[in-house]
Order: C-alpha cells, then sequence, then structure tokens
C-alpha cells in the first residue's frame, strides 16, 4: 500500500517494483529500479526516507527515522536483507544489510560494507567503507576485496532480475 501522510507522498518511479504487500507512506522516494518486497515498512511519517536506484529492500525489512532528527538515506546498489530495521541512519553504495541485521540511529555504513546477518549496529557508529561487521554489539571483523565487492552487487543485481520478473506478472505492479 502506497499513501500519502500529512501532505507527503511517495515518489515512486515506474522501473520500481513494489509488493502489494509493502507498506509505503510519507515522505518516502525510491530510485530508479529499486524495490520493496513482500511486507516491508517504509514509515516516512517522522522523517524522510531516501531509496537509491538499483536498490532492494526485502521481505519483512522495517526503515523508519527517528522524529526531528534522523532521515533514513539508503545509496544505489544496496540490499537490505530479510526482516531487517534500518533506522535513522546512512547506509551507503553498494552495501549489505544482512538478513535481520539492525542498524541504529546516527550510524553511517560506508560504501562497499556488508553488515552480517543478526548484527546490531549500535547508535553513532561509523562503519568505515569496505569492511564486514558482525555480531551483537556489531564490531569490526575484517576488510573486504573485490571479490566480496562483486558478490554484494551481485545480490543488487539478483533483485534486478527478480524485478523484471515481476514487472512482466500480471497485475504486479502497484
Amino acid at each position: 500500500m502506497i499513501r500519502s501522510y500529512q501532505g507527503h507522498t511517495p515518489r515512486t518511479p515506474s522501473s520500481c517494483y513494489i509488493d502489494v504487500s509493502a507498506q509505503i507512506l510519507g515522505d518516502v522516494v525510491l530510485g530508479e529500479q529499486s524495490s520493496v518486497w513482500m511486507n516491508a515498512v517504509l514509515r516516512g511519517d517522522v522523517n524522510s526516507i531516501r531509496v537509491g536506484a538499483c536498490s532492494n529492500v526485502q521481505d519483512c525489512a522495517v526503515l523508519h527515522g527517528q522524529r526531528h532528527l534522523y532521515p533514513v538515506v539508503v545509496g544505489d546498489w544496496v540490499t537490505i536483507g530479510h526482516n531487517a530495521t534500518v533506522h535513522g541512519c546512512v547506509v551507503e553504495d553498494l552495501c549489505l544489510i544482512g538478513m535481520g541485521a539492525r542498524v541504529l540511529n546516527n550510524s553511517r555504513i560506508g560504501e562497499g560494507s556488508i553488515i552480517a546477518a543478526g548484527a546490531v549496529v549500535p547508535e553513532n557508529t561509523l562503519v568505515p567503507p569496505r569492511t564486514l561487521w558482525a555480531g551483537v554489539p556489531a564490531k569490526l571483523r575484517r576488510e573486504l576485496g573485490e571479490q566480496e565487492r562483486e558478490m554484494i552487487r551481485q545480490y543488487a543485481q539478483n533483485y534486478l532480475d527478480y524485478v523484471a520478473i515481476y514487472l512482466g506478472e500480471p497485475g504486479g505492479l502497484l
């Protein structure tokens, strides 16, 4: 469901896939070819949400800002895994936020980084570019190389492929 809230209507290009079960409301802007999957929630009610081009927000993920303080900014070619929570933070380009991960207020995930499945990135954390963070609380585990960078891009590309398939289905686009 896409709906307005307090005068803000989500902006969703026609190249996006938004599942009928997704909830997108308020001050939300999706980039070209981005996708929002089953039961994901993008709540732009208390602050803005921006999702870059070719990014995907997978099943049951939640994006939400902190009122008057922290918007959510997601770069290009980002994968936000199933059941992840991205709250009041910045995720730079070409990142992978693993399944069930939590990224909390005023954190910044540097370009090309991976937040491992189930990790919790505490408030005010600065994750350097091209690093892997894991654990509760999340901690730096190692730097990433070109092979991991290509893997992150491939995950996002897989979702671009899924978008093409879903948009071709009867009734596939809202």
